[in-house]
């Protein structure tokens, strides 16, 4: 190596790009991925605590609804509001305070003694969700080499997906075992003890770090545990795409419904409005439909876990078939599958205990696959200069149809409406929600050959003229 190159800066993107997976990157998937699973534990357990508590309280079935749905809204709240502190605090800081804060809250509802107590300490339990998740997968993503980001991604959500099976299997048990109050003092525990060990061993993120000479220190150990034989005092980033404008903090937030966007990202939006509508109602509603079906408990738990097993496994080849055919046409074509699944799954309720698990787990492939995968969709539609604002806000108005969606099933069923009916209702949905891509994938082909607009669109990718 020549004088010259000992001494020229290394970029930042290209040095973690380059880095081989290791032990590093191993630990860093166990530390977010162990975030993502107690998100999940947390989010999925009320699903078993609610009916519980309400049948203790004498509430009626419609009584569940603003249970299930306010940590939804406290979610929207994390996604919108508290994450992008990321900016100021930096991701480490803002993934131990959201972590401390739904640890915290979630202990604290285990001495609700009615429902609105427990519905305003689930919604600021689910504000703490909201800003763990997106900087927990921020963090992943940004270490991970780009060849494998998206695996890393998929990883981080396969995490919060187990904990959503862990929750359906163990629930019953311990619920039956020391009761409800016990159950919130668990996944409440489990967090607060998981700081600890993120407070020694989560690294930050050196492009925040970097940014500022004051925390460049402390952003050159973090490389140095990554690459020890790499001379990290010779790292920068490139300021004009990896630090925010200071100038501009909040204006970036409307840059997906900018400069010829808006079209797009209201498609995207709907996708994931329905997809997480459905989700959350399902995930719900299930475990009580079940029940009242004639289910025993053993099988409405089962049935809830084989959702989202069905979705882990279908993740290992949705996300494949999504770089060899296309993102946009598969995930159509899943849409459309689930709908047929899930008025199957509607018509199990009066067949036997196996017919239901069996339309649990296909109709989990395409319901709980197809979210993972529009969160992959999301960042192949978003150019690197608007991706992570336009994902986080794809994930907090997706939140909306997840508030939604629990109560209105709440009332149609309070209402008398059959299960079959609901899931029927569930599957018109997702067919829209296909539909919604099918147009999204237009608009960007459409946009994408229009060689004027990508000449005056300010938001693609930087560095492109020059590499070509």
């Amino acid at each position: 190596m020549s004088p010259a190159d000992s001494s020229r800066p290394i970029d930042l993107e290209n040095f973690l790009d380059n880095r081989k997976v290791g032990r590093f990157h191993a630990l860093l998937l166990a530390l977010t991925g162990s975030v993502m699973f107690l998100d999940g534990l947390d989010t999925q357990a009320i699903s078993f605590i609610a009916p519980v508590a309400a049948r203790e309280w004498g509430l009626p079935l419609s009584a569940l609804g603003p249970m299930f749905s306010s940590s939804i809204l406290g979610l929207m709240i994390g996604y919108l509001l508290l994450s992008p502190l990321a900016t100021r605090i930096g991701p480490r800081s803002l993934v131990l305070l959201s972590t401390t804060l739904f640890g915290l809250f979630t202990v604290i509802s285990a001495f609700a003694v009615d429902e609105v107590q427990l519905v305003l300490l689930r919604l600021v339990t689910g504000i703490g969700l909201g800003g763990a998740i997106p900087s927990a997968v921020a963090l992943a993503g940004e270490f991970a080499p780009r060849r494998r980001r998206s695996t890393f991604v998929m990883g981080i959500y396969c995490c919060y997906a187990f904990g959503f099976v862990v929750a359906s299997l163990v629930s019953g048990p311990i619920i039956d075992g020391i009761g409800w109050h016990g159950m919130f003092v668990l996944c409440g525990s489990l967090p607060l003890v998981l700081v600890a060990v993120l407070a020694v061993l989560l690294p930050d993120s050196p492009r925040w770090l970097l940014r500022e000479e004051e925390t460049a220190v402390r952003g050159r150990q973090v490389l140095r545990r990554l690459a020890p034989d790499t001379d990290v005092s010779r790292i920068a980033v490139r300021t004009s795409t990896d630090v925010p404008d200071p100038q501009r903090p909040w204006s970036v937030l409307l840059d997906p419904i900018r400069h010829g966007w808006l079209s797009r990202t209201l498609l995207l939006w709907l996708a994931f409005m329905i997809n997480l509508g459905v989700f959350y109602a399902a995930q719900s509603w299930l475990p009580t439909i079940a029940r009242q079906a004639g289910a025993t408990a053993g099988t409405a738990a089962t049935a809830t876990a084989l959702m989202m097993v069905g979705g882990i496994l279908a993740a290992g080849l949705i996300g494949p078939a999504m770089d060899r055919r296309g993102p946009f046409a598969v995930l159509a074509i899943v849409y459309l599958v689930s709908a047929v699944l899930l008025i199957g799954m509607g018509l199990s309720f009066s067949g036997p205990p196996v017919a239901l698990l069996a339309a649990a787990f296909l109709a989990g492939t395409c319901v709980v696959g197809g979210q993972m995968s529009v969160i992959a969709l999301a960042t192949v539609l978003y150019p690197t200069t608007i991706r992570s604002t336009g994902v986080g806000w794809a994930l907090g108005i997706g939140r909306i149809g997840g508030i939604l969606a629990p109560l209105m099933v709440g009332w149609a069923l309070g209402g008398g409406s059959p299960a079959l009916a609901v899931f029927a209702t569930m599957g018109s949905a997702m067919l829209l929600a296909g539909v919604a891509v099918l147009l999204l994938a237009r608009s960007h082909r459409r946009v994408e050959s229009d060689d004027s607009f990508r000449a005056g669109d300010p938001t693609r990718e930087i560095g492109s003229a020059e590499a070509a």
